[in-house]
């Protein structure tokens, strides 16, 4: 009798598509630098200017809430592998913008919205680098410290444990990144404090309601 594999759970199938979508997006969002409305006052209070952020790093949280949605319905090992295999829509993207950028624009392309996709899809290797072992880094750490505070406190306080997870993992994720990429090339230390000051805000406000979405969304489809 012919063997069957098993059936993948209907929430994980959806969560997978979104992840890798989020994954390829949150490279070219962050080509925008967007401003944080009243959380842009926090700066000052740190010496610095008003605060801003790269617009990638709203497909970033979704990236930390979908692993621990994953995490908190299938486990920590599923959770795991999901973002192994972010690496390959990650990389793929990187390898065809380095491509499609080698190849000749048509000769009647207009000129403006040639610059205009160079400039957005261009790269330098430690950018690419950065991001990548970044992307790995952090979201493991997420995932690792969703399941361990799930450890100690079973089911409870599911906001409170998707927020410190992700909080901690942007912290790691900006260190990585801004250091592999731009170390050397300017100072970086102010890019440091402004970027965590405000994916520590945005994870703190936006993290506990989508989790909370996502979970009960997972558990509508798993039905």
């Amino acid at each position: 009798m012919a063997s069957h594999p098993a059936p993948i759970a209907r929430s994980l199938f959806v969560f997978s598509i979104f992840y890798g979508g989020m994954v390829c997006i949150a490279g070219v969002l962050g080509n925008k630098q967007v401003t944080l409305g009243p959380l842009s006052a926090i700066g000052p209070w740190f010496g610095l200017g008003p605060l801003a952020v790269e617009a990638g790093i709203f497909a970033f949280l979704l990236l930390v809430t979908i692993s621990s949605a994953v995490a908190e319905l299938h486990g920590r090992a599923v959770a795991n592998r999901l973002v192994q295999v972010g690496f390959l829509p990650l990389i793929a993207s990187i390898l065809l913008s380095i491509a499609v950028l080698a190849v000749p624009a048509a000769s009647d392309m207009d000129p403006a919205r040639r610059d205009a996709f160079a400039l957005m899809m261009g790269g330098t290797p430690r950018i690419w680098l950065g991001g990548i072992v970044a992307y790995g880094i952090s979201q493991t750490l997420n995932v690792t410290l969703f399941a361990a505070l799930k450890g100690r406190e079973g089911d409870r306080l599911l906001w409170l444990r998707a927020a410190v997870a992700s909080i901690l993992s942007q912290i790691a994720d900006t260190l990585l990144f801004v250091s592999i990429a731009f170390y050397g090339v300017f100072p970086i230390g102010e890019l440091l404090l402004g970027q965590m000051l405000a994916k520590v805000a945005l994870s703190a406000l936006l993290v506990p309601p989508v989790i909370y979405a996502l979970v009960a969304l997972g558990r509508r489809l798993d039905r």
